[in-house]
């Protein structure tokens, strides 16, 4: 039983992309190969599947595809390597196709010239844009020379993004705002609402574990104060286009790029022309703080010209959300879960562009243009016995959501797992009525809270992992796979390290080998990461 159970984790029906024929040929040989082996136990027989599966497929060529890795570090781990793994390295390694690509494509579509923008890697921010740029300009200046196998590749390779409208970034189509409702109640600190979006006429198609992209408004509040501090007239024209309409829907506000106190250095002189270009060159740890308007208001006096100042900015990235609905329970809608992002810096509040358009500033009814992003990587099994585990605290609980409306409309026999938390369970208990009927109807067999501000110590999902380790140990010997949805930086290597915890103590490894165990599971495609 534990034997099938790893022949068809490293073997399935079909296998899925990124697997190269060679790979797939490999796939259908481990079966026999592992079958050749009658010394070993059942046990043994799963682990060297695995094992075999971590070393067949993925290798160690790319070391350094670990988003938890700081960048640094993942520069020295590619140093001396192509221009392409380089730019890889350089990526923030979520592989959230919000790029529209995944790291290891869209670094050797940028070392082969095929792609020229550096700033596609939302969740790297300036320190990749920046790394970006120093790679490029090393190269260009001859002390890399062109990388022409990434360019053999790139140009090779199949087009990277769909080309069918309303499934890449550049070709967004309409949707309509339907409905949203406060999922958190009024006393949380946190606002998480439930939105519905119309996709009548849009002509998308999506899946669970699909993502969707949203183009947002900037705020008109910040727009104002933008204009205000540049002291442009009403009505000022750039391009042809009026300038407001620029700001509200084409740049981001955000965090102020170092192109905008380049341009700033340039206009002004002693000191403050030496603060901005420290800025820009990220040797002032201020930078991160400082949005546009923020940088603005650092010098006053200084008023950029007003297509200058357009053209120093970031263009307004688009938003990707978990799809939080199946087609099966919900035809022709999409539906998010959104955390309504609010801080303040320097005493100025400030909050997310698109979750505050999303679950404030935009009316029902309003039409906007959104994208349907595929995540083939993130699917449930194809058998539909298979066991699954599902960690998704806060919003990370959308796509599970969807896995369990899917589930119940398929009439899916496999166990579910699903550890949700949040911080308090009175105030932020997100969709708990219908946790409990899919728990009452069987859709859900296990469920696991962990509420980090009730009692006196606070308790996170890792720590509900541990807790249930036991039995969570004799899912992943039967053949169960893994989902974790949530924060990139501090959640999933958490979750990581309680995994490896669990495998070394209930599976009698030392660390080395639960890292390899861990590592089979997911070369195997059975630990699947959305991640942001």
């Amino acid at each position: 039983m534990v034997l099938s159970h790893a022949l068809r984790a490293v073997m399935p029906a079909e296998t899925p992309p990124p697997f190269s024929p060679a790979q797939h040929q490999w796939l259908k040989g481990l079966g026999a190969d592992l079958l050749a082996l009658p010394s070993l136990t059942p046990e043994a027989a799963a682990d060297v599947a695995l094992l075999l599966a971590a070393r067949g497929l993925h290798g160690d060529d790319t070391p350094w595809h670990k988003p938890r890795l700081p960048l640094d570090a993942r520069m020295l781990l590619a140093e001396g390597r192509p221009l392409a793994r380089r730019m890889m390295a350089a990526l923030a390694q979520q592989d959230c196709r919000q790029c529209g690509y995944i790291c290891e494509s869209y670094a050797q579509a940028i070392a082969g010239g095929v792609e020229t923008r550096l700033d596609l890697c939302a969740p790297g921010g300036k320190d990749t844009v920046r790394m970006l740029r120093a790679l490029a300009t090393e190269a260009a200046g001859g002390a890399i020379a062109f990388d022409a196998q990434a360019h053999r590749l790139a140009a090779q390779a199949p087009a990277p993004r769909e080309t069918r409208t309303g499934y890449d970034r550049d070709s967004p189509v309409t949707v309509a705002m339907k409905c949203r409702r406060r999922l958190t109640r009024a006393a949380s600190q946190k606002a998480v609402y439930h939105v519905e979006l119309d996709l009548a006429g849009s002509g998308l198609e999506h899946l669970p574990g699909d993502t969707l992209g949203i183009y947002p408004e900037n705020d008109p509040a910040l727009v104002d104060a933008v204009l205000a501090a540049l002291q442009a007239p009403p009505g000022l024209r750039v391009s042809g286009r009026p300038l407001r309409d620029i700001l509200t829907l084409c740049v981001s506000l955000g965090t102020a790029p170092d192109a905008l106190f380049s341009l700033i250095a340039c206009l002004t002189g002693g000191e403050r022309r030496q603060r901005a270009k420290r800025l820009a060159s990220g040797d002032d740890p201020a930078a991160a703080d400082l949005d546009v308007l923020a940088a603005l208001e650092r010098f006053p006096g200084v008023r950029p010209d007003p297509e200058a100042f357009v053209e120093s900015l970031d263009p307004l990235q688009p938003r990707l959300y978990s799809i939080a609905s199946s087609t099966r329970a919900q035809p022709g809608v999409v539906a998010l879960t959104v955390d309504h992002l609010r801080y303040s810096i320097d005493g100025r509040p400030r909050s997310g562009v698109a979750s505050s358009w999303l679950t404030e500033r935009a009316p029902v009814g309003t039409r906007f243009r959104a994208f349907l992003q595929s995540t083939p990587h993130f699917r449930l099994p194809e058998a539909r016995d298979v066991p699954i585990i599902m960690i998704g605290p806060g919003t990370g609980i959308a796509p599970f959501r969807a896995f369990l409306q899917e589930r119940r409309a398929r009439c899916e026999s496999g166990p579910a797992w699903l550890f949700f938390g949040h911080r308090r369970q009175a105030e932020d208990y997100l969709y708990e009525d219908e946790l409990r009927a899919f728990r009452a109807q069987g859709v859900l067999t296990h469920l696991s809270l962990a509420w980090s501000r009730d009692g006196d110590r606070k308790t996170y999902v890792q720590d509900q992992l541990i807790e249930q380790g036991e039995e969570l140990w004799d899912w992943l010997f039967d053949g169960a796979h893994i989902y974790v949805c949530g924060d990139a930086e501090r959640m999933a290597p958490d979750v990581e390290r309680a995994l490896l915890a669990i495998i070394a103590d209930h599976g009698n490894r030392d660390d080395d080998a639960a890292a390899a165990y861990l590592d089979g599971l997911k070369a195997a495609g059975r630990y699947h990461l959305d991640v942001y």
